[in-house]
Protein backbone atom coordinates (compact mmCIF):
# COMPACT_ATOMS: atom_id res chain seq x y z
CA UNK A 1 0.00 0.00 0.00
CA UNK A 2 1.38 3.37 -0.46
CA UNK A 3 -0.58 6.83 -0.32
CA UNK A 4 -1.29 6.95 -4.18
CA UNK A 5 -4.09 3.60 -3.41
CA UNK A 6 -5.54 6.15 -1.14
CA UNK A 7 -8.32 8.11 -2.92
CA UNK A 8 -11.61 8.12 -0.74
CA UNK A 9 -15.16 9.65 -1.74
CA UNK A 10 -17.39 8.51 1.19
CA UNK A 11 -17.41 10.78 4.06
CA UNK A 12 -18.70 9.56 7.29
CA UNK A 13 -18.42 10.67 11.20
CA UNK A 14 -15.72 8.04 13.24
CA UNK A 15 -19.05 8.12 15.93
CA UNK A 16 -20.86 6.21 13.55
CA UNK A 17 -18.22 3.32 13.34
CA UNK A 18 -18.40 2.69 17.12
CA UNK A 19 -22.17 2.95 16.85
CA UNK A 20 -22.86 0.19 14.17
CA UNK A 21 -19.84 -1.53 15.86
CA UNK A 22 -21.67 -1.86 19.22
CA UNK A 23 -24.87 -2.81 17.38
CA UNK A 24 -23.15 -5.90 16.04
CA UNK A 25 -21.24 -6.72 19.07
CA UNK A 26 -24.51 -6.83 20.96
CA UNK A 27 -25.70 -9.38 18.78
CA UNK A 28 -22.47 -11.48 18.67
CA UNK A 29 -22.42 -11.27 22.65
CA UNK A 30 -25.18 -11.57 25.33
CA UNK A 31 -21.87 -9.93 28.06
CA UNK A 32 -21.86 -6.71 26.18
CA UNK A 33 -24.00 -4.36 27.98
CA UNK A 34 -23.82 -0.08 26.93
CA UNK A 35 -24.25 2.68 29.13
CA UNK A 36 -24.70 6.25 28.10
CA UNK A 37 -24.73 10.00 29.93
CA UNK A 38 -27.96 11.32 28.25
CA UNK A 39 -26.04 11.45 24.83
CA UNK A 40 -27.57 8.59 23.02
CA UNK A 41 -28.20 10.35 19.75
CA UNK A 42 -24.79 12.00 19.83
CA UNK A 43 -22.70 8.82 20.62
CA UNK A 44 -25.02 6.64 17.83
CA UNK A 45 -25.89 4.20 20.33
CA UNK A 46 -29.74 4.26 19.46
CA UNK A 47 -29.75 1.15 17.41
CA UNK A 48 -28.23 -0.64 20.46
CA UNK A 49 -30.66 1.28 22.48
CA UNK A 50 -33.49 -0.19 20.65
CA UNK A 51 -32.22 -3.70 19.89
CA UNK A 52 -31.17 -4.60 23.32
CA UNK A 53 -33.32 -2.41 25.95
CA UNK A 54 -32.45 -4.42 29.03
CA UNK A 55 -28.64 -4.27 28.53
CA UNK A 56 -28.85 -0.58 28.11
CA UNK A 57 -28.48 1.90 30.73
CA UNK A 58 -29.36 5.48 30.24
CA UNK A 59 -27.58 7.27 33.22
CA UNK A 60 -28.55 11.13 32.39
CA UNK A 61 -25.83 13.25 33.31
CA UNK A 62 -24.58 11.67 35.57
CA UNK A 63 -20.76 10.59 34.47
CA UNK A 64 -19.54 9.57 37.74
CA UNK A 65 -22.05 7.17 38.55
CA UNK A 66 -21.80 5.79 35.25
CA UNK A 67 -18.65 4.52 35.19
CA UNK A 68 -18.79 3.52 38.79
CA UNK A 69 -22.00 1.32 37.52
CA UNK A 70 -19.59 0.09 34.33
CA UNK A 71 -16.94 -0.98 36.92
CA UNK A 72 -19.86 -2.94 39.12
CA UNK A 73 -21.24 -4.68 36.21
CA UNK A 74 -18.02 -6.45 35.06
CA UNK A 75 -18.04 -8.07 38.52
CA UNK A 76 -20.74 -10.35 37.32
CA UNK A 77 -18.57 -10.66 33.96
CA UNK A 78 -20.44 -8.22 31.78
CA UNK A 79 -18.21 -6.06 29.08
CA UNK A 80 -19.56 -2.62 29.28
CA UNK A 81 -18.87 0.25 27.34
CA UNK A 82 -19.13 3.75 28.20
CA UNK A 83 -20.57 6.82 26.02
CA UNK A 84 -19.96 10.88 26.31
CA UNK A 85 -18.06 13.25 25.11
CA UNK A 86 -14.97 12.63 25.69
CA UNK A 87 -14.41 15.81 28.07
CA UNK A 88 -16.61 13.71 30.64
CA UNK A 89 -15.04 11.02 29.82
CA UNK A 90 -12.10 11.64 31.37
CA UNK A 91 -11.94 15.29 33.11
CA UNK A 92 -15.23 14.94 34.91
CA UNK A 93 -14.82 11.53 36.08
CA UNK A 94 -11.13 11.35 36.41
CA UNK A 95 -11.37 10.62 39.99
CA UNK A 96 -14.09 7.49 39.22
CA UNK A 97 -11.86 6.01 36.57
CA UNK A 98 -8.87 6.16 38.38
CA UNK A 99 -10.35 4.14 41.27
CA UNK A 100 -12.66 1.95 40.21
CA UNK A 101 -11.48 1.50 36.66
CA UNK A 102 -7.64 1.67 35.96
CA UNK A 103 -6.60 0.81 39.74
CA UNK A 104 -9.06 -1.90 40.09
CA UNK A 105 -7.87 -3.09 36.26
CA UNK A 106 -11.98 -3.45 35.78
CA UNK A 107 -12.69 -4.55 31.89
CA UNK A 108 -14.67 -1.02 31.39
CA UNK A 109 -14.34 0.14 27.74
CA UNK A 110 -14.88 4.01 28.15
CA UNK A 111 -16.34 5.01 24.34
CA UNK A 112 -15.53 9.21 23.94
CA UNK A 113 -16.76 11.08 21.13
CA UNK A 114 -16.66 14.90 20.24
CA UNK A 115 -12.99 14.90 21.00
CA UNK A 116 -10.43 17.82 19.83
CA UNK A 117 -11.06 20.98 17.65
CA UNK A 118 -13.16 19.25 15.20
CA UNK A 119 -15.80 19.35 17.62
CA UNK A 120 -16.50 22.37 16.05
CA UNK A 121 -19.34 25.32 17.56
CA UNK A 122 -19.69 23.86 20.81
CA UNK A 123 -16.01 24.86 21.64
CA UNK A 124 -13.74 25.81 24.19
CA UNK A 125 -15.17 24.31 27.45
CA UNK A 126 -16.05 20.85 24.86
CA UNK A 127 -13.23 20.69 22.73
CA UNK A 128 -10.94 18.61 25.00
CA UNK A 129 -7.11 18.56 24.04
CA UNK A 130 -5.79 16.59 27.03
CA UNK A 131 -7.64 13.75 27.42
CA UNK A 132 -4.95 11.76 25.94
CA UNK A 133 -2.37 12.87 28.54
CA UNK A 134 -4.85 12.12 31.07
CA UNK A 135 -5.88 8.37 30.11
CA UNK A 136 -2.07 7.32 29.20
CA UNK A 137 -0.67 8.36 32.63
CA UNK A 138 -3.00 5.96 33.86
CA UNK A 139 -1.57 2.16 34.48
CA UNK A 140 -3.67 -0.62 32.95
CA UNK A 141 -4.92 1.69 30.12
CA UNK A 142 -4.62 1.18 26.67
CA UNK A 143 -5.68 4.44 24.96
CA UNK A 144 -7.27 4.07 21.06
CA UNK A 145 -7.67 7.22 18.72
CA UNK A 146 -8.28 5.73 15.20
CA UNK A 147 -8.68 7.80 11.74
CA UNK A 148 -12.08 7.15 10.00
CA UNK A 149 -15.35 5.32 10.15
CA UNK A 150 -13.55 1.66 9.63
CA UNK A 151 -11.13 1.86 11.69
CA UNK A 152 -13.16 2.86 14.73
CA UNK A 153 -15.76 0.29 13.89
CA UNK A 154 -12.62 -2.05 13.70
CA UNK A 155 -11.22 -1.17 17.09
CA UNK A 156 -14.55 -1.16 18.51
CA UNK A 157 -14.76 -4.61 17.89
CA UNK A 158 -11.17 -5.45 18.67
CA UNK A 159 -11.61 -3.72 22.15
CA UNK A 160 -14.48 -5.96 23.02
CA UNK A 161 -11.88 -8.69 23.15
CA UNK A 162 -8.83 -7.10 24.89
CA UNK A 163 -9.12 -7.51 29.11
CA UNK A 164 -8.76 -4.47 30.59
CA UNK A 165 -9.65 -0.95 30.44
CA UNK A 166 -9.62 0.99 27.67
CA UNK A 167 -9.79 4.69 26.56
CA UNK A 168 -11.38 5.13 22.37
CA UNK A 169 -11.68 8.49 21.70
CA UNK A 170 -13.22 9.48 18.45
CA UNK A 171 -15.22 12.54 16.80
CA UNK A 172 -17.89 14.07 15.12
CA UNK A 173 -17.74 15.47 12.07
CA UNK A 174 -17.93 13.59 8.46
CA UNK A 175 -14.42 12.82 7.53
CA UNK A 176 -12.98 10.54 4.38
CA UNK A 177 -13.24 6.87 4.65
CA UNK A 178 -9.98 5.05 3.64
CA UNK A 179 -8.68 2.35 6.64
CA UNK A 180 -9.64 -1.23 6.32
CA UNK A 181 -12.58 -2.16 8.12
CA UNK A 182 -11.57 -5.29 9.19
CA UNK A 183 -7.89 -5.20 9.82
CA UNK A 184 -7.23 -3.68 13.08
CA UNK A 185 -4.43 -5.23 15.66
CA UNK A 186 -4.49 -2.75 19.05
CA UNK A 187 -0.69 -1.73 19.50
CA UNK A 188 0.31 -2.32 15.82
CA UNK A 189 0.88 0.28 13.69
CA UNK A 190 -0.31 0.58 10.55
CA UNK A 191 1.92 1.46 7.52
CA UNK A 192 0.59 3.64 5.20
CA UNK A 193 3.77 4.69 2.76
CA UNK A 194 7.63 3.44 2.58
CA UNK A 195 10.09 6.57 2.05
CA UNK A 196 13.53 7.42 2.94
CA UNK A 197 13.15 11.34 3.69
CA UNK A 198 11.03 11.52 6.38
CA UNK A 199 8.98 10.16 8.89
CA UNK A 200 5.48 11.35 9.63
CA UNK A 201 3.71 10.17 12.23
CA UNK A 202 -0.53 10.57 12.42
CA UNK A 203 -3.34 9.65 14.53
CA UNK A 204 -6.89 10.10 14.38
CA UNK A 205 -8.49 12.88 12.41
CA UNK A 206 -4.36 14.14 11.72
CA UNK A 207 -3.63 10.79 9.72
CA UNK A 208 -5.97 11.90 7.02
CA UNK A 209 -4.34 15.35 6.58
CA UNK A 210 -0.55 13.43 6.82
CA UNK A 211 -1.66 11.39 3.71
CA UNK A 212 -2.23 14.74 1.47
CA UNK A 213 0.51 16.34 3.28
CA UNK A 214 3.13 13.22 2.18
CA UNK A 215 1.38 13.46 -1.50
CA UNK A 216 1.97 17.62 -1.45
CA UNK A 217 5.59 16.61 -0.42
CA UNK A 218 6.44 14.16 -2.74
CA UNK A 219 5.98 16.67 -5.56
CA UNK A 220 8.94 18.50 -3.97
CA UNK A 221 10.80 15.21 -4.33
CA UNK A 222 10.81 14.34 -0.96
CA UNK A 223 9.49 10.77 0.27
CA UNK A 224 7.60 10.24 3.38
CA UNK A 225 7.60 6.95 5.80
CA UNK A 226 3.86 7.84 6.70
CA UNK A 227 2.29 5.80 9.92
CA UNK A 228 -0.67 5.51 11.48
CA UNK A 229 -0.49 5.11 15.32
CA UNK A 230 -3.81 4.38 15.87
CA UNK A 231 -2.95 2.87 19.44
CA UNK A 232 -1.35 5.50 21.82
CA UNK A 233 -0.57 3.01 24.58
CA UNK A 234 0.53 0.49 24.19
CA UNK A 235 2.47 2.66 21.31
CA UNK A 236 4.30 0.18 18.79
CA UNK A 237 7.82 1.30 19.92
CA UNK A 238 9.19 -1.39 16.71
CA UNK A 239 7.57 0.38 13.92
CA UNK A 240 8.41 3.32 15.48
CA UNK A 241 12.49 2.76 15.47
CA UNK A 242 12.86 1.23 12.07
CA UNK A 243 11.12 3.92 10.31
CA UNK A 244 13.01 7.03 12.45
CA UNK A 245 16.53 4.68 11.76
CA UNK A 246 15.66 4.91 8.25
CA UNK A 247 14.71 8.43 7.86
CA UNK A 248 16.81 10.36 10.65
CA UNK A 249 13.66 12.36 11.58
CA UNK A 250 10.32 12.61 12.45
CA UNK A 251 7.23 14.92 12.47
CA UNK A 252 4.40 14.10 15.03
CA UNK A 253 0.99 15.20 13.78
CA UNK A 254 -2.45 14.89 16.45
CA UNK A 255 -5.60 16.82 17.04
CA UNK A 256 -4.55 17.08 20.66
CA UNK A 257 -2.36 19.51 23.10
CA UNK A 258 1.37 19.16 22.20
CA UNK A 259 1.99 18.10 25.84
CA UNK A 260 1.09 14.61 27.14
CA UNK A 261 -0.30 12.80 23.76
CA UNK A 262 0.90 11.62 20.67
CA UNK A 263 4.08 13.55 19.97
CA UNK A 264 5.67 12.96 23.94
CA UNK A 265 5.21 9.13 23.19
CA UNK A 266 6.84 8.78 20.46
CA UNK A 267 9.80 11.25 22.04
CA UNK A 268 10.25 9.08 24.81
CA UNK A 269 10.64 6.14 22.46
CA UNK A 270 13.28 8.14 20.17
CA UNK A 271 15.19 9.81 22.93
CA UNK A 272 16.03 6.57 24.70
CA UNK A 273 16.29 4.02 21.82
CA UNK A 274 17.40 6.45 19.21
CA UNK A 275 17.61 9.82 19.16
CA UNK A 276 16.56 12.37 15.82
CA UNK A 277 15.55 15.61 15.33
CA UNK A 278 11.52 16.29 15.90
CA UNK A 279 8.66 18.62 15.08
CA UNK A 280 5.39 19.08 16.34
CA UNK A 281 2.04 19.36 14.91
CA UNK A 282 -0.27 19.82 17.36
CA UNK A 283 -2.31 22.43 19.84
CA UNK A 284 0.43 24.74 21.28
CA UNK A 285 -0.91 24.63 24.92
CA UNK A 286 -3.86 26.36 24.60
CA UNK A 287 -7.92 25.70 24.75
CA UNK A 288 -10.46 25.48 21.16
CA UNK A 289 -12.99 28.00 20.46
CA UNK A 290 -16.07 27.56 18.54
CA UNK A 291 -15.80 27.42 14.92
CA UNK A 292 -16.14 25.68 11.96
CA UNK A 293 -13.44 22.21 12.04
CA UNK A 294 -11.58 22.64 8.94
CA UNK A 295 -11.29 25.95 10.35
CA UNK A 296 -10.14 25.27 13.54
CA UNK A 297 -7.53 23.17 12.32
CA UNK A 298 -6.32 25.64 10.09
CA UNK A 299 -6.04 28.19 13.02
CA UNK A 300 -4.56 26.95 15.38
CA UNK A 301 -1.38 25.19 13.00
CA UNK A 302 -3.00 21.57 12.32
CA UNK A 303 -3.45 22.11 8.32
CA UNK A 304 -2.36 19.70 5.62
CA UNK A 305 0.12 22.84 5.18
CA UNK A 306 1.88 23.01 8.72
CA UNK A 307 2.78 19.26 8.04
CA UNK A 308 4.15 20.04 5.14
CA UNK A 309 6.15 22.92 6.83
CA UNK A 310 7.12 20.77 9.95
CA UNK A 311 8.58 17.78 7.16
CA UNK A 312 11.00 20.83 5.67
CA UNK A 313 12.00 22.02 8.99
CA UNK A 314 13.00 18.77 10.33
CA UNK A 315 14.78 17.90 7.03
CA UNK A 316 16.81 20.85 7.40
CA UNK A 317 17.36 20.39 11.15
CA UNK A 318 18.48 16.96 10.20
CA UNK A 319 21.16 18.32 7.90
Amino acid sequence: MSIHDLNPTDKKDTRSGFGDAILELGKEDERVVALCADLTGSLKMNGFANEFPDRFFQTGIAEANMMGMAAGLTIGGKIPFTGTFANFSTGRVYDQIRQSIAYSQKNVKICASHAGLTLGEDGATHQILEDIGLMRMLPNMTVINPCDYNQTFAATKAIKDHEGPVYLRFGRPSWPIFASKTSFEIGKAWKINDGKDVTIIATGHMVWYAVLAAKELEKLGITVDLLNIHTIKPIDQEAILDSVSKTGCVVTAEEHNRFGGLGEAVAQVTSTNHPVPQEFVAVNDSFGESGKPTDLLKKYGLDVSDIVKAAQKVLHRKG
